[in-house]
């Protein structure tokens, strides 16, 4: 049967604007008849896997989402470095290899950015664009593609291993019989979050792990904060107004943010690597304890660490207990509250339906039970 990690978190956060809507107004919804503040889960999820933490300890093991690998392809086909470089922003080096003329790059950039995606030129038509001396900016945006890609750290090498034999003059190349596209990988996000690719369904990878909405506990408000700047240089001889006038949205809460980890199918994506597997997870909850939707922070500084976090481990069907909360927390002390009605909960399904896991961790900042090195030693054991 399969084994599942769950996390239940509760993080405090101040006045702030982690996760802003199309108005640029935190993020809300409906939860028990009231208002909510929420921060969706592709926020969350972003946030953790470009962490420090992820990439400190797979650097090796990230992939890369983007639109703009063919513009990475073309820049590496004319300047002769390898792909890799390119990627991660490198400062110029030598060139490794031969440089390929600006036509051809762009004939095998597009070709090959092809195979994760619809070029955007094959719907997009400028209608400039059969006119001699296009100007080169319009050439660099036919090779993305429609959709974002996540392409793992082996699909780069392979590509790269292309460009290789392009720069030796080699161009009897059949991109389609290339294999760019791999099902095997040791991408610890995509392994995670998993991927669609529209275009070649065989190659989507199902996602391990599961993130909620992060959801306040309590019914919240969002407030307006009209703020102006004063001109330095300005003496008041002749305006004493502001120089700039604005105004946005702000609210504060403490959320509930539930994660599940199927952590069978994280080890079968990661190609059978049980030791990859397990450090990542530890990297995830290392993470989703520590790391903050980078949302407004040099506005409010709202960083902040999971007051607490009960963390579930066993083969038994996964359920979230954000039912808990679906009458608002109204205490003067919200988090004990909280707690209590988290707890309480459980043991409240745990009797109806039998236990829901085989063992569980608590850490407790709020009163200093537990420590993260433990609930990290929990659930990677």
């Amino acid at each position: 049967m399969t084994d599942f990690v769950q996390l239940h978190i509760l993080a405090s956060y101040p006045p702030s604007n982690l996760n802003r809507d199309d108005l640029g107004r935190p993020k809300t919804a409906v939860m028990g008849g009231t208002d909510r503040l929420r921060v969706s889960s592709q926020s969350l999820k972003r946030a953790w896997r470009t962490s420090e933490f992820f990439w400190d300890a797979f650097s090796e093991h990230m992939g890369i989402r983007t639109k703009e690998m063919g513009v990475v392809i073309y820049t590496a086909l004319t300047t002769g470095r390898k792909l890799s470089e390119v990627i991660s922003g490198e400062e110029q080096t030598q060139p490794s290899r031969e440089q390929i003329s600006e036509e051809k790059s762009l004939e095998w950039a597009e070709k090959i950015a092809g195979v994760f995606g619809k070029p955007q030129s094959s719907t997009k038509k400028n209608p400039s664009s059969e006119k001699e001396g296009e100007d080169r900016s319009k050439e660099l945006k036919k090779l993305k593609i429609e959709q974002l890609a996540h392409i793992t750290p082996e699909e780069v090498a392979q590509i790269d291993s292309v460009l290789e034999r392009l720069a030796a003059g080699n161009e009897d190349i059949d991109i389609k019989s290339e294999h760019l596209l791999q099902k095997q990988h040791t991408a610890v996000d995509v392994a995670m979050f998993g991927r669609m690719l529209a275009d070649s369904p065989a190659y989507n990878i199902e996602a391990a792990v599961q993130v909620s909405h992060a959801i306040t506990v309590h019914s919240a408000a969002v407030e307006d904060d009209y703020f102006t700047g004063v001109d330095d240089l300005n003496k008041g001889e002749e305006d004493v107004g502001a120089a700039h006038i604005g105004e946005f949205g702000f609210a504060s809460g403490l959320f509930y943010i539930y994660v599940c980890i199927n952590v069978d199918l994280l080890t079968k994506n990661l190609s059978g690597d049980d030791r990859l597997a397990k450090g990542a997870i530890r990297a995830l909850v290392e993470a989703a304890t520590k790391v903050s939707p980078t949302g407004k922070q040099n506005s409010f500084a709202s960083r902040a660490y999971a007051s607490y976090v009960l963390a579930e481990e066993g083969k038994q069907q996964p359920r979230s207990l954000s039912v808990a909360f679906l009458e608002g927390v109204e205490a003067r002390d919200v988090m004990d509250e909280s707690i209590k009605r988290l707890t309480m909960t459980r043991e409240n399904i745990d009797r109806a339906y039998g236990d829901c896991s085989d063992s569980k961790y608590e850490m407790n900042a709020y009163t200093g039970k537990g420590s993260l090195e433990e609930l990290l030693n929990f659930v990677s054991s």
